[in-house]
């Protein structure tokens, strides 16, 4: 996959769909007319990206690939680096106790969605230029920073348009509060958000010294055992990027695990949990070190800051944990019938695949439990992984059936591969997924073919039928 330099008339093109995206968002006021423009955006998304480019997916693919000619800008969010770790996850790892243009317009595939003929090409393989960390313009433009700067100027800030807004990425600096204000954890009016943060703080504080900083004399033994077992994750916790093992880092962890663990009964401690965390540790950090997060040290913080941090991980890691509990309840429920609806979203759009598979014995609950138990978290190189959730939370209540399309649009990319594998050729390949070299573009072609299909299949499930 290639980048160069954008002609004349493409940049163009690009500010006339800017000002054009501007026009349909001023004048999009019902529900319907905001879903249609989100559409309209992210076809416009793909299509600028992807221009004379193959799209490694199900969508109408006629042309030969034809490089790019733009140099993508670096992304001003912490530098991550992250290789992959061996560990896996299954059921039981849960503890009792504990990418090419047709130049169809949207209106034609929005007349026949059903209609659509469904190819995929595969990018196993990425040049130097491509292989470095990169951000998508929507995250970065100075037009969105404009939008944001606006929506977030707004008391009370209207959510419903910073959600739609946030779907296509939040500008690294405004992360932090933008993630607090999706998640519900801090309110919309800017007059009470102060008082009621500090209040939250103050009551995570009074839970670690309730629970936490006790002796083992005063804990059961489930509780002794549970702990034992956080220890013990901590230190795995994204193995690969140096920063977590900091014992600092390590010890935020569990706090934030045990506290979480005791308050949520129905589910304690589950592994995979701590993957969870991740995310909010390094956004929310970002507001306090600066540079590459190689050079960050949590010891250079005041305790006081870093317990503000962590509360601020604690609760959003509730809020999120609230709508897909039962992800992690005995015998994890939630995540076998997604997993079920994966293997069927999978059947209708690529039979070939699925077929495949099926006459190799492959199920799916081999692989896509990790993926749905850390949410892609072990999947993905982690600078991208920020990227990938202020999507997860734009989606907000919706965000358990959406994973089923982006895993859906993750598993497929690699669709011609697979068809290519045996058994045990894929559960090896499945297992260590050629993710490292990925930069935001890979990314944002998985979640817009992930957003086109739900928009296609979601409420219309005759497209599904065989």
């Amino acid at each position: 996959m290639s980048v160069g330099d954008v002609s004349v008339g493409e940049e163009e093109e690009a500010m006339k769909n800017n000002r054009e995206d501007e026009r349909i968002s001023s004048s999009s006021s019902s529900g319907s007319g905001s879903s249609e423009w989100r559409l309209n955006q992210t076809l416009r998304n793909v299509q600028g990206l992807l221009k004379g480019r193959s799209f490694p997916g199900k969508v109408l693919l006629t042309r030969k690939a034809e490089p790019l000619n733009q140099e993508v800008l670096p992304e001003t969010s912490p530098k991550i680096d992250r290789s992959y770790s061996d560990n896996d996850l299954g059921p039981s790892g849960r503890m009792d106790g504990s990418s090419e243009r047709d130049g169809q317009s949207s209106d034609a595939i929005n007349t026949n969605l059903h209609k659509l003929k469904l190819s995929t090409s595969t990018s196993d393989k990425m040049p130097p230029e491509a292989q470095k960390p990169a951000s998508g313009s929507r995250a970065t433009d100075s037009t969105r920073i404009t939008k944001f700067t606006k929506e977030l100027s707004v008391t009370p800030i209207i959510l419903e348009k910073l959600h739609e807004l946030s779907w296509s990425g939040i500008p690294p600096y405004m992360r932090p509060n933008v993630w607090r204000l999706l998640l519900g954890y801090a309110p919309p009016n800017s007059d009470r958000r102060e008082a009621v943060l500090k209040r939250k703080r103050v009551e995570y504080m009074d839970c670690v010294s309730q629970y936490y900083d006790i002796p083992d004399s005063e804990r059961s033994d489930d509780e002794i055992s549970m702990l034992r077992q956080i220890a013990l994750d901590c230190p795995r916790t994204v193995p690969d990027v140096t920063f977590f093992q900091q014992p600092e880092v390590q010890k935020s962890l569990e706090r934030i695990l045990y506290t979480w663990a005791i308050r949520h009964p129905a589910s304690g401690y589950v592994q995979g949990i701590n993957d969870l965390v991740t995310p909010f540790l390094i956004v929310f950090l970002s507001e306090h070190l600066e540079g590459s997060i190689d050079n960050w040290l949590v010891s250079s913080l005041s305790p006081q800051t870093i317990f503000n941090v962590e509360a601020d991980c604690y609760w959003c890691l509730s809020k999120l944990l609230d709508g897909i509990q039962d992800h992690y309840t005995f015998a994890q429920p939630g995540i076998q019938r997604l997993v079920f609806k994966l293997k069927e979203l999978v059947r209708r759009i690529d039979e070939p695949v699925s077929r495949h598979m099926e006459e190799q014995g492959l199920e799916f609950l081999q692989f896509a439990f990790r993926w749905f138990n850390c949410l892609l978290i072990r999947e993905l190189p982690f600078h991208l992984v920020t990227r990938l959730w202020d999507t997860y939370l734009a989606e907000g209540d919706a965000l358990p059936d959406f994973l089923v399309y982006i895993f859906a649009s993750f598993l497929l990319t690699w669709s011609d591969k697979l068809q290519k594998l045996d058994f045990q050729e894929m559960v090896m390949f499945l297992q260590h997924l050629p993710t490292q070299n990925w930069t935001n573009q890979e990314l944002e072609m998985v979640l817009s073919r992930a957003y086109m299909w739900h928009a296609m299949f979601n409420n219309s499930p005759s497209h599904l039928a065989s």
